[in-house]
């Protein structure tokens, strides 16, 4: 059973998306800010990592991610967020964003459960 780590503080978000991902049998372990998740992570070495943008403060995902790659967390980073809306920007995957995939909110429980079986695929390959 994979292990997903859900970092956002939106408790309405982390419910909906916990309740979607205990019923495929997905084990969630949650946080709800930058420094709880980053301590999750580190403890829980989850599978996969879902991570809000602007928790705390409004870049505290971003700072998150590129802190879990400094160190060499390889779990998958799917970016769930309302962030683009908010300033207007178009976020992609890549260097400055180190995430495997960027998804605006709010998101499907079947675009969701997408994401999710795609990147642990993924991982799973490696």
């Amino acid at each position: 059973m994979a292990v997903i780590a859900l970092i956002d503080d939106d408790s309405d978000i982390v419910d909906a998306i916990s309740l979607v991902l205990t019923s495929k049998n997905y084990n969630v372990v949650t946080a709800s800010n930058a420094d709880d998740g980053y301590k999750l992570v580190k403890e829980k070495s989850p599978d996969l990592i879902i991570l809000d943008v602007m928790m705390n403060e409004q870049d505290d995902g971003f700072f998150l991610a590129q802190k879990l790659r400094r160190e060499n967390v390889s779990a998958p980073i799917l970016m769930l967020t309302s962030v683009s809306k908010s300033t207007g920007m178009d976020y992609r995957p890549g260097e400055i964003l180190p995430v495997d995939e960027f998804v605006e909110k709010p998101i499907t429980p079947l675009k969701l459960l997408e994401n999710v079986e795609r990147l642990l695929t993924l991982k799973a390959k490696e």
